[in-house]
């Protein structure tokens, strides 16, 4: 048997261990009975270390380097790249790390969800500190074999070739006009009035509406569904995939566009090419451009005038018919510019503040130049500067309201202004290719987007690298201008 033909069938049997691995993890979140956590974790850090023994396996090894004297066409070679960088990865850690980090993550992420609702810093500190030193543990080992630094080589896991020089430049570019362009917002949206929806809003009729909107958007539910989990995330692999929302029966707007953000993410699951499917090529590119997806879903257009005349009239049926779900009331809701403590409930404007603030936090605690216990004070002080709200003693509001740092997912923040970057880029090609867009998605017609979408990220998966993706659908490498240019345009000239 040739060697590629046999890396596939490696890699196939570690894609059906990642599924088994992935709705476990689900479970967990959104069904398992509390008291059933330390059970599961301790099945979940054995299970993980067979996935990851299968992931590390000799043979992949000697298979790499005899498939690269076959004749290959260039998609097995983009495929036999792709597999090469994932058994780098994985092979660098050896097993007892990955289950003494298996068993940290579910601790800490358990532990949390009590202890966030306590505000109580002082006793998820230590499952921090536990986090954290494995975390550093991981990143002297992976920037020993890379030689990238400590934090660089944690932030190549989620954006493979992207560097902390580079996210300096960028984020520090975005520091000097973020601030005035939040406030000129702000005293913009002061002579503008509105209607702040009031009353309870069942959970289940916002569920039924969110499955509607999710029903527009193309989600397919023969391969995925909808539950409720105390952090909302897109889970499971591209043929079973799993969204959850967390909802407020005193408030339907922020559920609603969570679902949107969450399908986006699904959407480029579902997206991803079907006959590759298993293989690491397949797989979404970067977190920055799953981000982008769910970013281009949710803000790009989901927060435009047109996608929500679209879902108007779902809205109206959900909740009955009421001044504030007219359109125009609508539209100025989901427009609504405010320094929020939440990142998760951020506008599009201020919601890169939050990511910054995390990246300048996690990046040092890596590096060495502060401790866990450090965050706190750090973090107030951050978010005065940014944002000019005091969150002294609000944990709960504050550096605990994430659940990444919890799971082990350092490097991952940066992924998220990234994402709203390349959101902001890519929709601008779809206006350049498809002049009429705006009258499409008004009449409820995403045609268009979701062909241009498939056509040039969700079917080119990970064949090619990064900026090679973004430059062959935009005609550009990441261009920040444009993300600078939506926020000004959406919010100063309307």
């Amino acid at each position: 048997m040739k060697a590629y033909k046999r890396l596939v069938e490696k890699y196939e049997r570690i894609h059906h261990l990642s599924h088994m691995q992935s709705i476990v993890y689900w479970d967990q979140q959104a069904m398992m009975p509390s008291g059933s956590n330390d059970a599961r974790s301790k099945a979940m850090a054995e299970f993980g270390v067979i996935l990851h023994e299968a992931s590390i396996d000799k043979e992949i090894g000697l298979l790499l380097d005899d498939a690269l004297w076959e004749e290959l066409n260039d998609l097995e070679k983009a495929s036999l790249k792709e597999m090469k960088r994932e058994y780098t990865q994985n092979t660098i850690l050896p097993s007892s790390l990955v289950k003494a980090q298996s068993l940290a993550h579910s601790k800490c992420g358990h532990e949390w969800v009590t202890q966030r609702g306590e505000n109580d810093w002082k006793g998820f500190l230590p499952n921090l500190e536990e986090v954290v030193k494995l975390a550093k543990e991981e990143a002297t080992i992976r920037s020993d074999v890379s030689g990238l630094s400590a934090y660089d080589s944690l932030l190549d896991l989620y954006e493979p070739g992207m560097r902390s020089e580079t996210l300096n430049i960028i984020f520090t570019d975005v520091k000097t006009w973020l601030p005035e362009l939040i406030q000129n917002i702000i005293e913009k949206q002061k002579s503008e009035s509105y209607i702040k929806p009031q009353g309870l809003f069942d959970i289940n009729a916002q569920k039924d509406l969110g499955i509607k909107v999710m029903k527009h958007l193309g989600f397919d539910f023969n391969r995925g569904r909808t539950d409720i989990s105390a952090h909302p995330f897109c889970g499971g692999v591209a043929e079973d995939v799993r969204i959850t929302t967390r909802y407020d029966e005193k408030d339907f707007i922020q559920a609603l566009m969570g679902t949107v953000h969450e399908t986006g993410h699904a959407s480029y699951e579902q997206g991803l090419p079907q006959d590759l499917l298993g293989l690491p090529v397949a797989q979404a590119r970067s977190m920055g451009i799953h981000e982008s997806q769910s970013l281009f879903f949710e803000m790009q257009m989901g927060r435009s005038s047109e996608f929500l005349k679209s879902i108007q009239p779902y809205i109206s049926d959900a909740f009955g018919k009421d001044k504030a779900f007219e359109l125009e009331n609508l539209i100025k809701i989901y427009s609504r510019v405010n320094t929020s403590k939440i990142r998760v409930d951020a506008d599009e404007v201020t919601y890169a503040s939050h990511v910054i603030l995390r990246y300048e936090i996690e990046s040092a605690l890596i590096n060495g130049e502060i401790s866990a216990s450090d965050i706190p004070d750090i973090w107030n002080e951050k978010m005065k500067d940014a944002l000019g709200l005091d969150l002294r003693g609000d944990y709960k509001n504050g550096c605990m309201q994430d659940v990444h740092w919890t799971e082990g997912l350092i490097g991952y923040f940066p992924s998220y202004t990234l994402g709203a970057m390349y959101a902001a880029q890519q929709f601008d090609s779809v206006r350049k290719a498809h002049t009429n867009i705006n009258d499409s998605i008004s009449n409820g017609d995403l045609t268009q987007v979701k062909s241009w979408l498939k056509e040039n990220i969700w079917n080119k998966a990970s064949i090619y690298s990064t900026d090679e993706l973004i430059k062959q659908a935009t005609g550009e490498s990441l261009n920040p201008k444009h993300f600078k240019a939506h926020l000004e345009n959406r919010y100063l000239k309307n």
